[in-house]
């Protein structure tokens, strides 16, 4: 059964995000050549954990030590070790938590696996709120380095785990992914080499997430006719879907789209991930909403940086599958508004990480991810960028990426996780690389089975072409 927490989080997360709103850009130097910092709005916001919402318990029918508390720089902190702990830690990284004040800490999804196969694990709720993956990559690492710090004050001496890994969900996902990067651990204060990462429905083609954002917005309004003319974008949702949507999408019901609709389906497939199962389901589905709260008006990713990172300069918005760029396409592309980021707006720092730590596919260990077909929220084709980053570096024979056929973001199944999380072990103790899929292969991802192999035959929907595997 899928993990309904996700399904839950996910709509919490949507209706905060309609209140909130990011940007972005691929637009990144390499070197620091500009002294001039602008000040950020994210070094003046402050938050603030309750130490009683930190408070755990073993789970029933097992035998566990629940550590909580506090860290110095106020990220508050689960740590779970089982009685026969093997002595492998995994470090858990939550997804975005919006922009309140309020710090949380989620425990890990496959949590009761872990348990029941004697793993440690432990969480942080991070410092800080917002997409801050500088400070959630810091933070989680500042938590493992003092693991068995934690364990010797509440009475338990443990040795130095031998293998630590790292798993996460979508912003979290980033974290897991930058976590292991070569640029990352030449960079962090906190320094932890990972023996293995595995990012689940993570943003792991780094900064492309906010120009996608912003490319949805974009195409969505100037579908409908209505801009955008200026930038930030400031527009009128419910006009747009008047023009876009015969039946809107909610929570209850897929939306069904107009004509006018279909065309902008039809774009963001191809921005997303190319032809591909389970996608229109993704396009119809609440997440669209949350895509139309998020993106095209703010590029500073909500304060996280000071300068403006989103840019469409360089997107084609094609209208079909067709790559000839039919009249309808050119004058669509001659008359959408343009916006360059600037290149400098998540610079490397002198004293640490970037702001937006960068995903470069330049890693050497190995790393498995989960991704939903359907997700538009974080869409597929931040795998298929995670991958041509790693073939650019050399480090491809390390990555195994697995599609499931899921239309929401996040939402896999215990099963998916585990059997991953479990599969990222063996290969990493033994050298047996697992399968995955091929994410590159436009003819392959668009195969009515693609994505069969790896999702859980126990979901329900969406697996329809599957009954020949």
């Amino acid at each position: 059964m899928p993990i309904s927490k996700h399904a839950l989080w996910a709509t919490a997360l949507a209706s905060t995000l309609a209140l909130t709103a990011c940007g972005g850009s691929n637009n990144e130097s390499t070197t620091v050549t500009d002294q001039s910092e602008p000040a950020r709005d994210q070094d003046t916001r402050s938050f603030a954990v309750d130490p009683a919402s930190l408070e755990f318990e073993s789970e029933t029918g097992t035998t566990t030590d629940t550590w909580w508390g506090v860290m110095d720089n106020g990220a508050g902190y689960r740590v779970e070790v089982p009685d026969n702990w093997n002595g492998v830690l995994v470090m858990y990284a939550h997804g975005y938590r919006g922009t309140g004040e309020d710090l949380t800490v989620s425990n890990p999804s496959i949590r009761s696996w872990l348990i029941q196969n004697n793993y440690a694990w432990a969480a942080s709720s991070y410092s800080k709120n917002y997409y801050d993956v500088q400070v959630g990559v810091e933070d989680t690492n500042e938590l493992a380095l003092k693991f068995t710090d934690i364990g010797k004050a509440n009475g338990r001496t443990l040795v130095a785990p031998h293998q630590t890994f790292i798993i996460g969900h979508s912003m979290g996902g980033h974290i897991a992914a930058a976590a292991v990067e070569q640029e990352t651990l030449s960079s962090a204060r906190n320094k932890v080499y990972y023996d293995g990462s595995m990012p689940m429905c993570g943003v792991v083609g780094g900064t492309y997430e906010f120009d996608y954002l912003l490319d949805f917005t974009f195409a969505a309004q100037h579908v409908a006719g209505l801009g955008p003319d200026s930038y930030p974008a400031d527009f009128d949702q419910a006009a747009i879907d008047s023009v876009l949507w015969t039946t809107t999408p909610s929570y209850t019901a897929a939306g069904v789209p107009t004509s006018e609709g279909l065309k902008l389906e039809a774009i963001v497939r191809n921005l997303s991930g190319g032809d591909r199962p389970v996608f229109e389901a993704g396009f119809r589905s609440f997440y669209y909403n949350v895509v139309m709260g998020t993106g095209g008006r703010d590029g500073t990713v909500n304060g996280i940086l000071g300068r403006n990172l989103s840019g469409n300069m360089n997107t084609f918005y094609q209208l079909d599958n067709d790559p000839t760029r039919s009249a309808e396409e050119n004058t669509f592309n001659n008359t959408i508004l343009r916006v360059e980021g600037d290149p400098m707006a998540n610079a490397p720092q002198a004293d640490g990480l970037r702001y937006i730590p960068r995903v470069n596919g330049q890693f050497s260990v190995p790393v498995l991810t989960l991704h939903g077909l359907g997700d538009l929220y974080v869409p597929f084709v931040h795998e298929q960028l995670y991958r041509k980053r790693a073939i650019a570096n050399g480090s491809d024979n390390l990555l195994v990426q697995r599609a499931i056929r899921e239309p929401l973001h996040c939402n896999f199944t215990e099963a998916e996780e585990s059997q991953a999380f479990s599969d990222l072990v063996n290969w990493v103790n033994t050298g047996s690389k697992p399968a995955g899929d091929n994410v590159l292969d436009a003819s392959q991802v668009s195969q009515p089975d693609y994505g069969c192999q790896f999702s859980d035959s126990s979901r329900t929907e969406f697996m329809g072409d599957c009954s020949a595997i």
